[in-house]
């Protein structure tokens, strides 16, 4: 059953969808004022630390979850 629905294909696909998200999801973290992280500007860890909230905090874990299962694909696509 679960290994008609991994194929190859799928799992392929499934990882590039993952890749993508997880590229903007870590384009989203930028601290710095308005959008001038995404071009090279912004604080160059200079700043101070401030807690993570609100979307912020979700941005991360999100992060941290499509990390997990892009590893965990392509785990899964070196055995398939």
């Amino acid at each position: 059953m679960i290994s008609s629905i991994l194929t190859p294909a799928v799992v392929s696909v499934t990882q590039i969808i993952v890749a993508v998200l997880l590229m903007g999801l870590i384009l989203l973290q930028e601290r710095g004022s308005e959008s001038s992280g995404l071009f090279g500007g912004g604080d160059m860890g200079g700043g101070f630390y401030q807690r993570r909230r609100g979307f912020e905090r979700f941005v991360f874990i999100a992060t941290i979850v499509l990390v997990v299962v892009f590893a965990g694909l392509a785990v899964v696509n070196l055995f398939i």
